[in-house]
């Protein structure tokens, strides 16, 4: 299996490496992709010395799997080459996701829809993956009316000079800065372009992503995006209210079957999800599940999960491992 990584040399890209060895996708070539400036460069991976190559070079190797990470631009001007040669191409940006004719895949919920034909295939926002992952087994078995969301952003949600900003903030030391205020000590509740109602593009990113994931176009979903000076891992306030009746105890249940979801719940032992704790790990962890007596049908929960593993690199990773297992590239 021929793979390229465009973008191997970014935060996302790095670790899309490490999540390759360790999920043993069979690589029989592995393309290293990135800007000018990186190309010539040398990364070490899994026991041997890889040169960074050029976008076209990389475009006529024709590699059966291409997974992109390397920002919406390149995307757009990208793909479709790729494409057009019979690379199936896993993009992480936002490019494609809101496009008809490209499906959104997180594997767990939805990778059966893939199909050969696929040749484009987007990568969910990260704060979307885990949410729709924890949301699964409450979708399958009761139905959703309506989401009300509240997310906790790290930095590195942002890039690596989102990482440095607030890094230099807690050495005090003065350089560039990314946030338009220091993000050490304080919590912006920004993260991407405003639109005119007010709303930022992360947040309406959560809502057309979920309902394009579910297939309920309808579903009622509102959000608020928070970014806060944490180094690595996205957490959210979830709301869920259901179209049917619920047991608690039986919620729990679900959620703990459910492949690629952990639950920790268990105030009385102060255990519940942290994303502290959640580095480098692939799942998607759920906690502090509890009633809302405020509304019928209504429930709590809290979610966490390395933005940088499954809320990009190892979902594009299971993707290919699915496409793989089952004969869908060329």
């Amino acid at each position: 299996m021929k793979i390229a990584i465009v973008g191997a040399t970014g935060m996302v890209g790095t670790v899309m490496l490490e999540v390759l060895k360790e999920h043993r996708i069979p690589v029989s070539e592995l393309l290293l992709v990135a800007s000018e400036k990186n190309v010539g460069k040398t990364i070490e991976w899994n026991g041997k010395t890889i040169e960074v190559i050029a976008l076209a070079d990389a475009l006529s190797k024709k590699p059966q799997i291409a997974i992109f990470s390397a920002g919406g631009e390149i995307s757009k001007q990208w793909a479709q080459k790729f494409a057009a040669t019979g690379t199936t191409v896993i993009d992480n940006s936002s490019a494609w996701r809101m496009d008809d004719n490209i499906k959104l895949i997180v594997p767990e919920i939805n990778a059966s829809q893939l199909t050969k034909e696929d040749k484009i295939i987007a990568n969910p926002n990260c704060s979307t993956i885990q949410m729709v992952l924890a949301l699964k087994p409450l979708q399958k078995n009761y139905g959703i009316n309506r989401l009300v969301i509240s997310t906790y952003q790290s930095v590195s949600g942002t890039g690596v000079k989102a990482v440095e900003q607030m890094k230099n903030e807690r050495a005090n030391k003065k350089a560039a800065m990314v946030y338009p205020y220091p993000i050490d000590k304080n919590c912006l509740p920004h993260a991407g372009d405003f639109d005119d109602d007010g709303y930022t593009s992360e947040e309406i990113k959560l809502v057309a992503e979920t309902r394009k994931i579910f297939n309920t176009p309808k579903l009622k979903i509102t959000a608020t995006v928070v970014r806060v000076p944490v180094l690595g891992g996205h957490s959210e306030a979830i709301n869920v209210e259901l179209k049917k009746p619920f047991d608690i105890i039986n919620i729990r249940k679900e959620i703990a079957a459910t492949a690629g979801l952990v639950l920790q719940d268990n105030p009385d032992m102060n255990i519940y999800p942290m994303p502290l704790y959640a580095k480098n790990k692939d799942a998607v962890f759920v906690g502090r599940i509890r009633r809302d007596y405020s509304n019928e049908n209504t429930l709590n929960m809290w979610v966490v999960a390395d933005n940088l593993r499954k809320g990009a690199a190892t979902n594009a990773v299971q993707i290919a491992t699915y496409l793989i297992e089952n004969n869908l590239v060329d």
